[in-house]
C-alpha cells in the first residue's frame, strides 16, 4: 500500500499546538508565545489548544491531552500539528487514540521528536500516513544551518517532491539556549566540528549507499513499544515498505549501558529485521566505564550486518533534520557527502 503524505503546508493554512506530554511552564512561555508569532509571521493561522502549561509532569489527564490532539487530527481545517517539544511519559495515552479514525481521515502533518516519537511513529506504523521526526514548535524560531531544512519548508513537499539535506559538519557542544532569559533566540550557537561516521564492524572507513523507507524515533520510548501493536514494524515493512527500511534512532540520555540493553531488546523484538540500514544520532549521553555510545550500538546491532551511520543530526543535539518517516530514503556517506534525500512517492 502507498504512504500517505498529507497536502503541502501553505502560508494561510492553520497549524495546531497541543502538548500530548510536557507543557510549558510559566518560567518559558515567552519561548513558547514567540514560537507562535514566528508561524503567524509566516503567515500561518496558529490554533492554541488548552493543555500546553505544565501543571505537572504532563499538560493534563491522559485523557484530556488524547481529546485534543484527536480533535486536531481529524479537524480538516488543520494542516500540522507540531508539540512544543516531547516530555516523559506520552505513552500513557497511546491506547486512547482513535488511530482506525485517523486513518480514515484527511492526513494532517504532525511534527516533532523525543517523546512525541511515542505518538507520531505508531501513528505512521499503523496508517501508513506520513509524518516528520525532528524539530518542534520551540524549535521553529531556529535559522537552521546550510544543509538543513526547516520543518516547515519539508512539510509544504507535495507528494512526488524530493527533499535533500546534509551534514553542515557543525553541532552545538553546549547545553540548550536558556529560553527564560533569552525567549527570542534564533541564531543556533554550533561550535562543535565533525559529521557522521561509520560503526559497523570492520566497515569503518568504507563509503556507502543504502536505501528504504524511512521509521525513526527515540530510543528511551520506542525501545517500550517496540514490537508490540503500536510499533508494529513488520507489519508496516509487509504493507509499506516491501523493499525494506532505513531505521534512524535518538539516543537522547541514557547511559550506553542502557542504550545497550535497549537495543538488543529492539533488535529481539524484530524492530531491525526489515532494515537495509540503521542512522543513529549524534548523543551527549553518558559513557560510564569508557563504553561509548558507539560501542553500545555496535555490541547490540553490528551483529546485523547491515550499515550503521552514526553521529548524524537525527537527534537531541542541534542542528536536527527534518526527516519524512516513511519517504523513500536514500543515505549517501561517502568521503564529504553525507546526504540523506527523501523522495516522497
Amino acid at each position: 500500500m502507498p504512504i500517505r503524505y498529507p497536502v503541502p503546508l501553505r502560508p494561510g493554512d492553520r497549524i495546531g499546538v497541543t502538548s500530548p506530554s510536557s507543557g510549558v511552564p510559566d518560567a518559558l512561555w515567552g519561548r513558547f508565545e514567540y514560537a507562535v508569532r514566528c508561524l503567524r509571521d509566516r503567515g500561518f493561522d496558529v490554533v492554541v489548544g488548552e493543555l500546553n502549561h505544565a501543571p505537572s509532569h504532563v499538560s493534563g489527564p491522559r485523557e484530556a491531552r488524547a481529546a485534543e490532539l484527536m480533535a486536531m487530527l481529524l479537524d480538516p481545517t488543520i494542516r500540522a500539528v507540531v508539540p512544543p517539544w516531547g516530555g516523559e511519559t506520552c505513552i500513557d495515552l497511546l491506547d486512547l487514540l482513535d488511530l482506525d479514525a485517523v486513518a480514515a481521515s484527511e492526513p494532517t502533518w504532525c511534527v516533532g521528536f523525543s517523546d512525541t516519537s511515542t505518538w507520531i511513529t505508531p501513528l505512521t506504523l499503523t496508517t501508513g500516513i506520513a509524518t516528520i521526526h525532528g524539530q518542534n514548535l520551540m524549535d521553529t524560531p531556529y535559522a537552521v544551518p546550510d544543509g538543513i531544512l526547516h520543518w516547515v519548508d519539508v512539510a509544504g513537499a507535495a507528494a512526488g517532491d524530493e527533499v535533500a539535506q546534509h551534514s553542515p559538519g557543525r553541532h552545538r557542544s553546549g547545553g540548550w539556549d536558556d529560553y527564560a532569559a533569552r525567549p527570542t533566540v534564533t541564531s543556533m550557537t554550533l561550535e562543535g566540528r565533525g559529521t557522521w561516521s561509520r560503526i559497523d564492524p570492520g566497515q569503518e572507513d568504507e563509503p556507502i549507499t543504502f536505501s528504504g523507507r524511512l521509521v525513526a524515533g527515540c530510543v528511551e520510548t520506542l525501545s517500550f513499544l517496540a514490537g508490540g501493536r503500536f510499533a508494529d514494524i513488520a507489519g508496516f515493512a509487509r504493507d509499506h515498505a516491501p523493499e525494506g527500511v532505513v531505521v534512524a534512532l535518538d539516543i537522547a540520555e541514557w547511559r550506553s549501558h542502557d542504550i545497550c540493553r535497549a537495543l538488543h531488546a529492539m533488535r529481539l523484538r524484530g524492530w531491525f529485521d526489515a532494515a537495509n540500514g540503521i542512522l543513529v544520532s549524534r548523543t551527549k549521553a553518558a559513557e560510564p566505564d569508557g563504553f561509548t555510545q558507539h560501542a553500545a550500538v555496535v555490541d547490540a546491532l553490528g551483529m546485523l550486518g547491515v550499515p550503521i551511520v552514526a553521529d548524524v543530526e537525527c537527534g537531541h543535539v542541534q542542528p536536527m533534520l527534518a526527516l519524512v518517516q516513511g519517504a523513500w530514503t536514500t543515505v549517501v556517506h561517502d568521503g564529504d557527502e553525507h546526504i540523506v534525500t527523501q523522495r516522497l512517492d
